[in-house]
């Protein structure tokens, strides 16, 4: 008896699992998705991702004149306020190392010191010797006047005596002048060897003075009101605490008008023939995708640049955001389709419905079943393309597999013609 019921159990399990697996399978045959063949304009478009910039931007700058200091190497950042903090205008903006300038400035302050001591010494040494000079000068001034009286009394001695007389007193009168040309040279030279010392004392302060001036500005405020943005280096990095200047390239950070954004965006050389300044662009934002907005090409650069990671060549394009939003900011990313052309009238259907082997097909509806139908195409863009021949307005498509696909023998377009 037990068997006869563990028996007719096992039957009714085995025919439970048949009939789920059978109605099951049916189930998921009949969710088939179909959609209309569309007529009407179609645009034909080049899709890129880009990245918001503002159009207009005051950069914040490191200190100028480090080149005058003798800085060449980086300078880092040792603090900098968050990115999109809002800032009035002389608020802190960041700091930078001091260590190279301040070793500097203490090296200079040590020379300033021996040239101010220098002056002082070569000060001294020309009072001394021009004092010296004058007392020469006085002497023999005086060893002039004795001769001269000498001279004068020779007029009763003999000859020999007043020649004698008179040949010293024309020594004295050219050891004199000498003299006196000798100490014209040496105020010369006391004041040259002076300029010289002062040159050197004054262009010493001068340096210290700009060193100051540059050290000063080592802390950095904002020139005006906005919201700091990070300055992207040549590398295409963000430079932050931590990263670098120089004296070449000493943006720290930019204050972007945000009233009036641009994108800039990539295209690969095979596209970039179809774009062209002044074309209409969709523009979504990947953090609002519920905000739409409409842009125009602005530029087409005429030489490619190498993408990073692959052998393709891409070209800069820059398009002009037409609306202005307070949401938007720089460095958001973008998808942006460019519309290259437009057909005034046109069939076309979703991508998914394609299918291809060896040929291009779509299942078209048939009244309550499918048939496997060839089809001709054309233009397409993100997510349609244009079907010339095979269809007609009137028809359906399939946007997934039916379930007797397998069963379908495709209808060639001549016999369709037909």
């Amino acid at each position: 008896m037990k068997k006869n019921i563990y028996f007719i159990l096992g039957i009714s399990l085995i025919i439970i699992i048949v009939i789920w697996y059978f109605l099951g399978r049916g189930k998921s045959s009949e969710v088939e998705i179909k959609v209309p063949v569309k007529k009407g304009p179609f645009e034909i478009s080049v899709v890129t991702a880009g990245e918001l910039e503002a159009q207009r931007s005051e950069n914040i700058l490191g200190p100028e004149g480090l080149q005058a200091i003798q800085i060449w190497g980086e300078i880092k950042i040792n603090k900098l306020i968050p990115e999109g903090t809002v800032v009035d205008s002389g608020d802190f903006v960041a700091s930078l190392d001091q260590t190279e300038v301040v070793s500097r400035l203490k090296d200079l302050e040590n020379e300033l010191q021996k040239l101010e001591s220098q002056f002082i010494k070569t000060k001294l040494d020309t009072s001394l010797e021009l004092r010296s000079a004058r007392n020469d000068l006085i002497n023999l001034e005086f060893n002039l006047e004795e001769m001269q009286i000498a001279l004068d009394q020779s007029k009763y001695e003999p000859p020999a005596t007043q020649r004698q007389a008179k040949i010293n007193l024309e020594k004295a009168e050219r050891s004199y002048s000498q003299a006196v040309e000798n100490y014209k040279l040496r105020i010369d030279k006391a004041k040259a060897t002076m300029q010289e010392v002062i040159a050197s004392l004054e262009q010493a302060r001068r340096r210290k003075e700009r060193m100051d001036d540059v050290l000063n500005k080592f802390t950095i405020y904002a020139p005006k009101p906005g919201m700091v943005i990070y300055q992207r280096n040549w590398r295409g990095r963000k430079r932050e605490t931590g990263s670098s200047i120089n004296a070449w390239d000493n943006v720290v950070a930019t204050l972007p008008d945000l009233s009036k954004m641009i994108i800039k965006t990539y295209v690969n050389e095979i596209d970039i023939s179809k774009i062209a300044a002044g074309q209409t662009v969709k523009i979504n934002v990947d953090a609002f995708p519920e905000r739409k907005y409409n842009g125009i090409v602005n530029d087409v650069a005429n030489i490619g640049e190498q993408n990073p990671g692959s052998d393709a060549k891409v070209f800069e394009v820059r398009i002009g955001v037409q609306e202005s939003d307070s949401i938007l900011r720089p460095a958001m990313t973008t998808k942006n389709s460019i519309i290259t052309a437009v057909i005034d009238t046109a069939l076309y259907i979703p991508l998914e419905a394609i299918h291809n082997d060896s040929i291009t097909f779509v299942y078209k509806a048939n009244g309550y079943s499918a048939v496997k139908q060839q089809i001709e195409t054309g233009e397409s863009n993100e997510n349609e393309v244009v079907v010339k021949r095979g269809l007609t307005e009137k028809d359906e498509v399939y946007l997934t597999t039916p379930g007797n696909a397998r069963e379908l023998e495709v209808i060639l377009l001549e016999k369709s013609a037909k």
